[in-house]
C-alpha cells in the first residue's frame, strides 16, 4: 500500500487535488473577497460621508448664513427632514462604521496587523463623527423642528447656535471623515501589497 509523504495533498484520478483540498482553497478565495469588499465598501461609505460634511461646510452654511433668519429656519428644516427620511443616507451613515470595524477585526485576524492598525484608526475616528453628531448636531437639529413655523418665530437664537455650534461641529465631522478616509487610502496599499 503506498502512503502519501507527510504533508501532501491526496491526489485523485486526473491528477487534481482532493475535495477537502479544493474546500479548503475555496475557502480561503471566499474568505479574501469578504475582506476586500468590506475594506473598499468602507472607503467609500465614509468618503460620502466627508462629501457630504464638506458639501454643507463650503456651500449649504455659508450661503443660508447670507439670507434672512426665517429662510435660514425653512431651509435648514427642511434639509433635516429630507435627510432623516432618507434611507440611503441612514445606510451609509451606520455602515461607515460597522463596515470599517468589521474590517479592522478581520485584518488583525488574518494577521494583516498593520492594515488592521489603519483601518482601526479610521473606525475610532468616524465613531468620534457619531458621537458628535448625537449628542450635539442631532439635537440641535431637533430643537429647530420643535421651533415650528418660521413665519410665525420671533425668538430666532436658535440661529445663532447653528452658526456657531453646529457649523463648527460639523467642520470637526468633515476633519474627523477625511482623517478616517486618509486612513483607509493607506490601509488599501498596504492591503495590496500583503495580498500580491
Amino acid at each position: 500500500m503506498n502512503r502519501n509523504p507527510a504533508g501532501s495533498h491526496q491526489q485523485y484520478p486526473g491528477g487534481g487535488p482532493g475535495p477537502y483540498t479544493a474546500l479548503s482553497r475555496s475557502a480561503t478565495a471566499g474568505s479574501s473577497k469578504v475582506a476586500t469588499a468590506l475594506l473598499l465598501v468602507s472607503t467609500i461609505f465614509i468618503g460620502l460621508m466627508a462629501g457630504l460634511f464638506l458639501a454643507f461646510d463650503v456651500s449649504v452654511m455659508p450661503g443660508l448664513a447670507a439670507g434672512d433668519q426665517h429662510t435660514y429656519v425653512t431651509a435648514m428644516q427642511a434639509f433635516n427632514k429630507a435627510i432623516d427620511g432618507n434611507g440611503l443616507f441612514g445606510m451609509v451613515f451606520v455602515l461607515a462604521l460597522l463596515t470599517s470595524a468589521a474590517s479592522a477585526v478581520i485584518e488583525f485576524r488574518k494577521g494583516r496587523r498593520g492594515v488592521a492598525v489603519w483601518v482601526g484608526a479610521a473606525a475610532v475616528a468616524y465613531l468620534i463623527v457619531l458621537m458628535i453628531t448625537f449628542s450635539v448636531n442631532i439635537p440641535l437639529n431637533n430643537e429647530l423642528a420643535d421651533a415650528g413655523d418660521a413665519a410665525k418665530m420671533t425668538d430666532f437664537s436658535i440661529v445663532d447656535k447653528f452658526k456657531g455650534t453646529w457649523v463648527s461641529t460639523n467642520i470637526m465631522r468633515t476633519l474627523l471623515c477625511t482623517v478616517a478616509l486618509t486612513a483607509l487610502s493607506r490601509a488599501l496599499v498596504l492591503y495590496g501589497r500583503a495580498t500580491r
